[in-house]
């Protein structure tokens, strides 16, 4: 007797949305040099969140976390001055993502984003089941005129945008960010993905405003706060878009270990200044580099810079295959137009030199 399979989910193809650089290296046979493709701190995080897993591990890794995450939803209240029931603490941003779609739309339903934006969402409309509809970017960036109005157009059960972007690395300034939402109809979710939000200039972010009846925005402590391997992010809304997470997250999906480095690391915004510093030497490095080798960078609010390799997509991917084998990790945009450039995450100063060493090599031989 076969056990039976949902219909959707056997359809769907067995693959997960990008390839690790773990799988290339057991595939290689070689370890890579530049670990610089998936936008990940390797600056490391606060000494305060080592110490808390240290702390965690020695004394309390037997025991299960917190369902409720209470002290790590308390430290970021007092943070960003909202209540506790306005915050949801998941796994990484990546995590919640599939509780939004899963709790705020319906098979079948109309979901909207931009053509090339971060494929992990779209991995979630596809396995619950929902219908994809994109627009394309414009000049970089997310196109939040066409988001707009294709949402008043069809009246989506859920838009999603990012700001800072990912692939890109672009932004737009906080007051574009409220026009766009108030042009979304009212019983249209808009997902705000602010996973680089630390990195950005001052003025990106919009004010928290809870009262917002159809707005939910979602953070990390991937990225600039140097945990991505803990998996821990949250969701910031109206009380009444948080409280249903309540009835399906896996409660005990915030490991102990993760709600202790991610409430130090919260509280060491010392450390913090300190790495967005290093961070914008780095990207400032990277785009210099790239403009030696005759590319064009383009500007980043992000730990990541998106570089423009001047011609075609094909073009593009060689330039990546020949980084690969030269052991140096980068990743690229694959959506027509966006295709032109690969991305290159910041890293350290040994780090980007096998980058500029490598990139050079590659250019020549492709002359």
């Amino acid at each position: 007797m076969t056990i039976k399979i949902d219909a959707h989910i056997q359809a769907l193809p067995a693959t997960i949305p990008f390839v690790a650089p773990e799988r290339t290296e057991r595939e290689s046979g070689n370890q890579f040099v530049a670990r610089l493709g998936a936008n990940e701190n390797n600056l490391g995080c606060s000494p305060n969140a080592i110490e808390a897993m240290a702390r965690i591990a020695s004394q309390s890794v037997g025991q299960y976390a917190d369902p409720e995450n209470f002290s790590l939803r308390r430290a970021l209240c007092q943070h960003l001055g909202i209540e506790m029931n306005n915050v949801v603490i998941g796994s990484g941003i990546d995590g919640l993502l599939g509780l939004i779609v899963r709790i705020f739309s319906s098979p079948k339903d109309t979901i909207l984003t931009s053509a090339g934006a971060y494929p992990t969402f779209n991995y979630h409309v596809a396995a619950y089941d929902r219908t994809l509809l994109t627009v394309p970017y414009r000049d970089d960036h997310e196109d939040l005129d066409a988001l707009a109005q294709e949402a008043q157009k069809t009246r989506p059960a859920i838009v999603y945008v990012s700001n800072p972007d990912n692939p890109m690395g672009t932004w737009w300034p906080a007051k574009d960010i409220e026009n766009f939402i108030n042009k979304i109809p009212e019983d249209t979710l808009i997902i705000l993905d602010e996973a680089y939000g630390e990195t950005a200039p001052e003025g990106t972010l919009p004010a928290i405003d809870c009262t917002r009846a159809n707005l939910l925005r979602v953070r990390t402590f991937s990225k600039a706060y140097g945990i991505a391997g803990l998996r821990c992010g949250y969701a910031i809304g109206n009380s009444a878009l948080i409280l249903p997470f309540e009835k399906i997250r896996n409660h005990f999906g915030i490991n102990i270990m993760a709600q202790a480095a991610s409430e130090a690391a919260l509280k060491d915004q010392e450390w913090l200044m300190q790495t967005l510093e290093t961070n914008a030497q780095a990207r400032d490095r990277l785009s210099a580099i790239a403009i030696e080798n005759g590319l064009k960078p383009i500007k980043s609010a992000t730990n990541f810079v998106t570089i423009d390799c001047g011609q075609d997509g094909a073009y593009a991917m060689q330039v990546l295959k020949g980084l690969m084998e030269r052991r140096i990790f980068v990743r690229k945009p694959m959506a027509p137009v966006l295709d032109r450039c690969i991305r290159v995450s910041t890293g350290k100063d040994e780090e980007i030199n096998q980058f500029s060493t490598a990139l050079a090599a590659v250019l020549k031989d492709l002359q």
